[in-house]
């Protein structure tokens, strides 16, 4: 899909809620240069099609990455380098975001993740798994497509 196309969705998307989509880049693994990199890389890009965009620090524990979330107000999270942790910290980090009323923040993982765990990790609630190497205009549809969903069918939602 075009990139055009994407950025007048997120802007049309910021005009019915009142502000841009907003997604936190978070890492809860070990230090891994060329990922950091790569994570400025896909930061920018988000930004470039209307994100509003958090880049956490290196090494953040689940909880940080909850607390940093919700104090951030992010539509959603972008988890990656889990170096082989993900049946770990994925978990924990849903866990934290209930323990602050925040479920309904979206979590998508951007790793290299063995196919077998896909549906262990969907069924924690993962919004989406994207390969290291995924075109980030690909990525940033993705991202607004679920969150657009989810924000009209709670508008639908009856006592809304």
């Amino acid at each position: 899909m075009a990139l055009i196309i994407i950025s007048f969705q997120v802007q049309q998307f910021a005009e019915k809620e009142g502000r841009q989509p907003r997604i936190l880049m978070a890492r809860m693994g070990e230090i891994d240069q060329r990922d950091d990199k790569n994570r400025m890389v896909v930061a920018t890009g988000f930004a470039d099609l209307g994100f509003d965009v958090d880049v956490g620090p290196h090494m953040q524990t689940p909880e940080e990455v909850a607390r940093e979330a919700v104090d951030a107000d992010v539509h959603a999270i972008s988890a990656r380098n889990l170096c082989s942790k993900h049946l770990t910290l994925l978990p924990a980090l849903f866990k934290e975001l209930a323990k602050l009323g925040r479920s309904d923040i979206l979590v998508f993982i951007v790793d290299r993740i063995p196919q077998e765990d896909y549906d262990k990790l969907y069924k924690h609630g993962v919004a989406g798994i994207f390969p290291i190497d995924s075109d980030v205009g690909e990525c940033a549809m993705k991202v607004y497509m679920t969150l657009d969903k989810i924000e009209a069918s709670l508008k639908k939602s009856p006592g809304q």
